[in-house]
């Protein structure tokens, strides 16, 4: 059997395509990544927390617990249980700018990787048709008695060019694109975490606020009441003008609370409205009060090895280490030879109608060095900044490790206060009320002055006050707690995934 044989022409490409397949398969300079160590701390305290026992008693809104090691639901804001603010977030999610502009930032990166890719894996090839009509003496040609005469030329043709990347700086050019790729999408989910938190924090100041609202307003009420009361007495003998004037101070100082506690919520209201994507104007919210939204009863606690794989701060780091490491292997490469390929293969006649018959085929193959040889220091000074950058980032990486177990120990401390807080708080408003009550019956029958009486209303009306942020800090701190662990952002997909195995069973 007759053996087929390439058109000599083509060879030269079958050839380099030879040689660019065993440039991709061979090795590259610079260090090859490791991630970073997993942390070695058995705990996120160092000394044993009200939540690492059994329970966290409470008053009013239960208990609370923590289960060592359980995963966070990717969806941890519906444990408050409010469909209000489940349907809340849902929207912000799909309106919110900060995510449009991260997640715009991340195709971005995505798109020059793949540009890239192009550049290193590929050769690029470039075609080109050129024609021209010129006039010349016989003079150009050594004839200097010649007629001038006219010919025209035609060119078609493909022009290849190639770097070989035979020490791997394109590749570790492409790892670090990846990198930058990852940390982008680690941002992404950065910014999903902190806005949900953002929203469910901002939530319960809602709730608190409305709460201290109503709360001032019904004091306010009463303190009107004492007002006539007091005045009666005062026409009727039974009271002194300065009763009246306390009192009348008491009414104007718990009138003056409420503007601040209006200003506050409606502003509150407003940045709600900007989570949402929406103008405050026009975001139509729903109003939260602090009784609809349920404390978590148990909170998921993950394993302190975890926490560097699950918050996206600590994993975009680590990315911005993996960049860096890989720009070391560029710097390097960059002291090696450089290797380029060119040619280029087509038809050149002096008519087009003549292009591609036989005999007008041309074609060139090339190839170039480049070794840098001096450079007064250039490429060995970029290379050790490149190594620099390294340190810089390793640093950098452990500061936020060490930053975020310092948050999540921040926030266990913060919930192991908040119980005793609220239950302090509790047992103080029960006592204040029933001491105003008893004063209050007591300086109707004549029995206490009034200077008593508006200390058991002072003292009630905080109390009151106190109770409520108190409520309200243990939730936001339990929203925190969800922050500070990552928010179980890689348990979406898992979640998505059982949900629509669940839809074909039905």
């Amino acid at each position: 059997m007759e053996k087929t044989r390439c058109h000599p022409r083509y060879r030269w490409i079958a050839a380099l395509a030879t040689l660019i397949g065993g440039v991709m398969s061979g090795c590259a300079v610079g260090p090859d990544f490791r991630p970073p160590a997993d942390p070695v701390a058995g705990s996120y305290t160092a000394a044993p927390l009200l939540q690492d026992k059994t329970a966290i008693p409470g008053e009013t809104t239960g208990s609370q617990s923590l289960v060592h090691g359980r995963e966070l639901p990717a969806q941890w804001w519906e444990l408050f249980h409010n469909s209000a603010l489940d349907r809340l977030i849902r929207q912000a999610l799909a309106d919110s700018p900060n995510l449009a502009v991260a997640g715009a930032t991340l195709r971005q990166a995505e798109e020059n990787l793949r540009a890239q890719k192009g550049v290193v894996y590929f050769p690029s090839v470039d075609a080109s048709l050129t024609g021209t009509r010129q006039k010349a003496t016989g003079a150009a040609f050594g004839q200097p008695n010649a007629g001038g005469f006219t010919y025209g030329l035609y060119n078609a043709s493909l022009a290849l060019s190639y770097n070989l990347d035979l020490f791997g700086g394109g590749r570790r050019e492409l790892e670090a694109l990846q990198s930058q790729v990852d940390y982008q999408r680690f941002q992404l989910e950065a910014a999903h975490l902190t806005l949900t938190s953002n929203i469910v924090t901002t939530v319960v100041k809602e709730a608190s606020l409305r709460a201290q609202l109503t709360t001032t307003r019904e004091m306010l009420a009463v303190q009107e009441k004492l007002l006539e009361l007091v005045e009666r007495q005062f026409q009727l003998g039974g009271a002194a003008r300065s009763d009246v004037l306390t009192q009348q101070t008491q009414v104007a100082q718990v009138r003056a609370t409420l503007p601040p506690l209006e200003r506050d919520l409606a502003q509150t209201r407003n940045l709600l409205a900007v989570y949402a994507g929406k103008f405050p104007s026009e975001a139509a919210l729903p109003e939260f009060k602090l009784d609809e939204l349920r404390l978590p009863q148990e909170l998921p606690l993950s394993l302190p090895s975890s926490l560097a794989h699950q918050r996206p701060d600590i994993r975009a780091s680590e990315e911005l280490l993996h960049a860096a490491s890989a720009q070391v292997g560029v710097a390097t490469a960059n002291l090696y030879p450089q290797i380029t390929i060119n040619g280029s293969v087509g038809s050149q006649s002096a008519t087009v109608g003549k292009l591609f018959t036989s005999g007008t085929s041309i074609w060139s193959l090339g190839a170039g060095l480049l070794q840098p040889v001096f450079r007064g220091g250039e490429l060995t000074a970029k290379r050790r900044a490149a190594i620099a950058a390294y340190d810089q980032a390793a640093a950098q990486y452990r500061e936020i490790v060490l930053q975020s177990f310092q948050n999540v120990a921040d926030v266990l401390q913060a919930l192991d206060s908040d119980a005793a807080a609220l239950r302090a708080q509790a047992e103080t408003e029960r006592v204040a009320l029933e001491t105003l009550e008893l004063t209050r019956r007591q300086y109707e029958a004549g029995s206490v002055n009034y200077l008593l009486l508006l200390n058991a209303q002072r003292q009630h009306q905080q109390a009151n006050i106190s109770l409520i942020q108190a409520r309200a800090a243990r939730l936001a701190d339990s929203a925190a707690l969800f922050q500070a662990l990552g928010g179980g952002w890689w348990n979406r997909e898992a979640e998505a995934g059982s949900g629509q195995a669940a839809g074909k069973k039905k």
